[in-house]
Parts: structure tokens; C-alpha cells; sequence
């Protein structure tokens, strides 16, 4: 029997329908991808915060109740709200949910800062961080498991990272409006109300010596010249408070009378981090709360909280302050200024603190060279403090003084600064902290240091009395201020000093062409050399007439660095104080030359290199040697052998 082809459609074509159904009902719903391991960690740590988008995790969430990132995105009250209330989320889930979602609407709402301009939050910009920094907390700590238990998760990291950038926004605006109160000399302890929440503070732990002029947050900054960023995870905002600097400058024209300023500053920019408690007991009454206490820290002093009653690491950063200190202190042009005596620039050394006064940590004094500032140790003193075991035990101070004035003058009055320093923070010289000192110095401040380290006995008295014919009058006049100048023993308590690219028998570099007209741009003005204006006038050759000197041209610090120069070349005999032990770093520019032969530009080998050091490293560098990695390293070498030899650190 024949078919036709339309009988054939009409009776195959529910059949074909079905064999198609069927078939279709078979695919698989589940297709294989493969994914990179990029994409795959990306996919995994990806959140609003980095990437701008909700997290892998936060649309998981969403998916489970029916919403999409997209739709939330559009309403987003709408969608905080169905996930706070809709059954089908765990707990955790929840509320990492909602502090994803409060932190996208915070983010929206919060306008975008410029570098060192505080910028006022608008109120529902504050709200919503504040809600961000709650459901943050409300996870961490109210969720059912401990933050050690979670240790491992990256939600963990990210709703940490939620929190700790909301306290940052709130700490901002707190600040600003604290800051306020203060100039306006009104009470900035109490409570604060901030729109529907009332925020209570606690500053105490901070060591603020004045009215705090800024608030920078440690995260959103970086810092050129500065090899390495050293912090610590945990939790709370990591933050630098930027004090008003002392004032150090004076019009170098003038009477030689000025107004007293101030020995020693601690840095005036200090670490702090802040945390942020919401009131209440239970997951509810957190939920429900309005109140937040703001607590400060200082991370240099603090490593770990107490947070309902869990113990969590402190987030720190401790290069933040230093760095900021630095970028904001006009040092390299200040320090030029200086030295050729133009506009205003420093007229006596300071004593800098780079941390809070600490009695039981040792300190480590720096003393810089010519032409420079505590600027010349940025990365070596970066890298002691970013040490946690250096940090336990070191504190680091550093001099800032006129490197113009004569290398005699520089050393009494550094040496009296730091001790005017010491007697301040340790009047009964019991202080750990004032015992097995350690001293650093480059270059014209490593000079300084060994000055400071030796005894004179009678060598540059006696010197001086011959070389500038002084007797009669003259050696009346002269003598008594004279004589501290030339007359000193080692300092105290002094254990170790490393001396680095240091020109001890002075440098043929500072007597060439060059150097000599370097030498006459210095200027050294009267106020440089305060009381001791007149004994270095009266050292000068009288003239024919033998009634005024003639135009006096004191000498200088570039004059004493001349290979022959009568001071370096005597001073460079004085013996170093019984005991102490010593190291040298000498740099060579040139590979190829032999040691002995060599120089770095300025310091020959023959000047810098010491008999009886316990080390010497000899680095292949210009003369800023101090701040190569090999130096660094070499010094953190000398310094982690000091703690073992002195306080038994492994």
C-alpha cells in the first residue's frame, strides 16, 4: 500500500513532535566552562569595594530569594529590605548581604576626595556608611561564629574590609566636627550628634600634643621615595593625625637675639587607627541601636582589642605617619636654604621623635650630613620601624640641624640638644630607653657622631691656642665659650654606632675646584652661631692697624671637610670612648677599583674607613649610600646582632 505524502505528514508529525520533545527534554542544562585561575580568584574576592560590582557571594544571596544584582541595583531600599525579611538566608548570608548593599549606596552617595582636602559627607552618604559599618559588625561578631573560626573565608576579608573602610568615613567626619569644637574652645568629649546617631569618643590612647590640623587615611595614599609600605591586617581604619609642626626656621638677617625655639618635637604625625562599637547585646538590640562609640588607638602601642569579647588583631600601618610627616616637611629646600644662608632656614639643631617617647624601648639616634635632613634616612628608618621585633625594642630619633655652621659649633650643640632631650623624657636617667644607645650617622653626621663618641683631652685646646695665636685679651675673651667647644668626653650610655660613608679624615672632594666654589656660596649668618658669634669674630687676624678685625670669613662646616683642614686632621686622632662598639658601610663608584683606591665621589676610602670597627661593608654606590637596600640590609644585620648581644633576642 502506497502512502501519500500528505497521509505521511498527518500521521508522523504528532509522533515527530513527540521524538523531539523527548529529545529536548534530554539536553543537558549543565555545560562545562573552563575558567582561569585568574578569573576564578577574581570571581572569588571580587566585591563592590574592588571591583564595583557585588560579590560572587552577595549575588549567590540574591539568587536564593529571587533577585538579580541588576534590580537591586535600581532599588536599592527595595531590595535591602526584601533580603532583611524574605525566609531562605542563613544568618550570615543576611547580613553580609546587607553590608554589601549599604556599602554600594554609600559609595553612590559619597563624593569623590581630592589629596589633602577634607570633604564633607552629605547626610545620607554618613547614614549609609554607618549602616555599612553596623551589618559589618552585626556579621562579625553576632552571626554565630567567632572571626577565628571564619579565619580562612575570603568573606571574612571582605566584610572586614566593609568595616573597616566605613569607620574610616565616619572617622572623618568626626574629626572635622571634633576639630571644630576644639578652636572654638568648646567641650569635644561629650557625645556628638551626627544626624540619627549619636556618636561617643575616646581619644586617650592617642598621644596628640595639640589642637590635630588633618586627618589622612593611611589607604589612599602611596608615597614616591619610599621603597616599602609595612601595616599589619586587622581590624579598624588605618589612619595618620597630622599635628602642627614646630617651628624651626628664623630670619637669617638680623640681631643675633631670636626667639627660643623649641629643642625636640615628636613627628608631627602619628599612626592611629579607629573602630567603631554599636551598642547592644544581642543581634537585635545591634540592629536597632543608634549608638556608636568611636575608639582610637594607637597601633605602634596596641597589636590586639578586645571586641565582644574576642580578642582580634588591630589593623595598623606604620608607615603611613612617617611618610606624610616627610611629603609635608619642605626639608630638601629648607635644608638648602640653610646652608646657603638665603631666606629663612634652621639656626639649631632638633631633636625629632619618630614615635612616641617610649621608656623602655632603646633609642636609635641619626644624625644626617651635609647639605641634607632626616630626609636622608626615609627608607633606613622606614625599615626599623616596619620590623616588628626592631619596633619592640628600638625607638628612632634623628637631628635635624645647620649643616653649615662649623663642625665644633655643630657637635656642642647637637650633643646639648640630645641631652636636653634625654634629661626631659628621663630626668633620672633610669630609662631603658636611655641605655645602650645606638648611634647612626652619614656622612658630616657621621663625623658629628664619632666627635660626640670621643674625648678631646687637650689635642684641639691645645691646637687652637697655637693655630690662632691666642693669648693676652684675646685668649681672655675667647676661653670661657671656647672651651666647650673644644673641650668634651663621649656621650653616656652609647653601645654601638655605625658610621656610614663618614669623611673622618676629611675629603680632598670639599678643596677642588668644585668644592671651593661650593664653599664660597656657603654664607653662615650671625644668628647661625648664636653666643658664639663673637669668639669665632675674635679668631679672626686683626688688622694692620690692630684696632677691627678685618671682614670676618668664619669658617665653615665645608672648610673643616677639607682633607687638610687643621680641625678634621686633629680630630680625626681622638680616641673613641672604651667599649664602644663600632661599624663602617664605605661606598665605592666603582666596581673595578680597588678598594683601598677607591672613593664614592666624594669620600675616599682612606677617609671613611676605621681601624678597629667590628665591620666594614663596603657597598658599590655614590655617596647616599645610606639609602641602597645593601646598606639597609647591612645595618639591620648590625642592628638584629645588637639585639642578641644586649637584650638576648633570638
Amino acid at each position: 500500500m502506497t502512502l501519500s505524502l500528505e497521509n505521511l505528514s498527518h500521521r508522523t508529525l504528532p509522533l515527530l513532535a513527540m521524538v523531539l520533545l523527548l529529545l529536548g527534554s534530554g539536553c543537558a542544562m549543565v555545560k562545562m566552562k573552563q575558567v582561569t585561575t585568574t578569573d576564578h580568584v577574581m570571581l572569588k574576592r571580587g566585591d563592590i569595594l574592588n571591583s564595583g560590582k557585588l560579590s560572587a557571594l552577595s549575588q549567590e544571596s540574591l539568587s536564593v530569594i529571587g533577585l538579580t544584582a541588576s534590580a537591586c541595583s535600581k532599588d536599592l531600599p527595595t531590595c535591602r529590605s526584601t533580603v532583611a525579611t524574605v525566609e531562605g538566608l542563613q544568618t550570615e548570608q543576611r547580613l553580609s548581604t546587607l553590608a554589601e548593599l549599604w556599602m554600594e549606596e554609600a559609595l553612590a552617595l559619597t563624593p569623590k576626595a581630592k589629596l589633602g582636602q577634607a570633604t564633607e559627607l552629605p547626610a545620607p552618604a554618613l547614614d549609609a556608611w554607618l549602616e555599612t559599618a553596623r551589618y559589618s559588625y552585626a556579621y562579625l561578631f553576632f552571626s554565630g561564629r567567632t572571626p577565628a573560626q571564619r579565619a580562612l573565608e575570603d568573606r571574612l576579608t571582605q566584610v572586614r574590609d566593609y568595616y573597616n573602610y566605613a569607620a574610616e568615613q565616619t572617622a572623618s567626619v568626626v574629626f572635622q566636627r571634633t576639630r571644630a569644637l576644639a578652636i572654638e574652645g568648646q567641650d569635644f568629649t561629650g557625645p556628638m550628634q551626627v544626624d540619627r546617631w549619636t556618636i561617643s569618643t575616646n581619644f586617650e590612647q592617642l598621644p596628640l600634643t595639640s589642637i590635630p590640623q588633618q586627618l589622612v587615611s593611611a589607604s589612599s595614599v602611596s608615597f614616591a621615595g619610599l621603597r616599602s609600605s609595612y601595616r599589619r591586617d586587622g581590624f579598624g581604619a588605618e589612619l595618620v593625625v597630622v599635628m602642627e609642626k614646630a617651628a624651626l626656621t628664623a630670619p637669617l638677617e638680623g640681631t643675633i637675639e631670636a626667639p627660643q625655639l623649641p629643642v625636640f618635637s615628636e613627628m608631627p604625625a602619628i599612626n592611629a587607627t579607629v573602630l567603631l562599637h554599636f551598642s547592644g547585646e544581642t543581634l537585635e538590640e545591634v540592629l536597632a541601636t543608634r549608638d556608636i562609640r568611636l575608639e582610637s588607638y594607637s597601633p605602634d602601642n596596641t597589636t590586639t582589642v578586645m571586641l565582644r569579647g574576642q580578642e582580634v588583631p588591630l589593623a595598623a600601618n606604620f608607615t603611613a605617619a612617617y611618610g606624610v610627616w616627610l611629603a609635608q616637611s619642605g626639608f630638601a629646600s629648607e635644608s638648602l636654604r640653610t646652608l646657603f644662608g638665603r631666606g629663612e632656614g634652621i639656626r639649631e639643631p632638633h631633636i625629632y621623635l619618630m614615635q612616641p617617647y617610649d621608656p623602655d624601648r632603646r633609642i636609635i639616634f641619626m644624625l644626617h650630613g651635609l647639605a641634607s635632613s632626616p630626609e636622608a634616612w626615609v627608607n633606613l628608618a622606614n625599615e626599623i620601624m616596619g620590623d616588628p621585633e626592631m619596633r619592640k625594642h628600638y625607638q628612632v630619633w634623628s637631628v635635624y640641624y645647620p649643616t653649615n655652621a662649623p663642625i665644633a659649633l655643630n657637635r656642642y650643640t647637637v650633643s646639648n640638644a640630645f641631652n636636653s632631650t634625654l634629661k626631659h623624657f628621663d630626668p633620672k636617667g633610669d630609662a631603658r630607653a636611655t641605655h645602650d644607645m645606638v648611634f647612626i650617622g652619614h656622612s658630616m653626621g657621621g663625623v658629628i657622631a664619632r666627635l660626640m663618641l670621643s674625648s678631646s683631652g687637650e689635642v684641639l685646646w691645645d691646637d687652637a691656642l697655637t693655630r690662632f695665636n691666642l693669648h693676652g685679651e684675646r685668649l681672655k675673651r675667647v676661653e670661657t665659650r671656647l672651651g666647650p667647644l673644644l673641650h668634651f668626653t663621649p656621650q653616656p650610655n652609647v653601645e654601638r654606632a655605625i658610621f656610614i660613608a663618614s669623611p673622618h679624615k676629611g675629603t680632598d672632594a670639599a678643596g677642588n675646584r668644585l668644592g671651593r666654589m661650593i664653599g664660597k656660596l656657603v654664607r653662615l649668618p650671625l644668628t647661625i652661631l648664636g653666643k658664639f658669634g663673637d669668639v669665632f669674630l675674635a679668631l679672626q687676624n686683626p688688622d694692620e692697624a690692630g684696632d677691627k678685625p678685618k671682614e670676618p670669613r668664619i669658617t665653615t662646616s665645608i672648610d673643616n671637610l677639607k682633607a687638610s683642614d687643621p680641625f678634621i686632621e686633629k680630630s680625626a686622632t681622638l680616641p673613641l670612648a672604651p667599649g664602644l662598639k663600632y661599624h663602617s658601610i664605605i661606598a665605592n663608584r666603582k666596581a673595578d677599583v680597588p678598594t683601598a683606591e677607591s672613593d664614592d665621589g666624594l669620600v675616599p676610602y682612606w677617609s671613611s674607613h676605621l681601624d678597629g670597627a667590628l665591620s666594614e661593608k663596603v657597598v658599590i654606590s655614590g655617596h647616599s649610600v645610606q639609602e641602597t637596600p645593601e646598606a639597609v640590609l647591612e645595618v639591620r644585620r648590625i642592628l638584629r646582632e645588637d639585639l642578641r648581644e644586649v637584650d638576648g633576642v633570638d
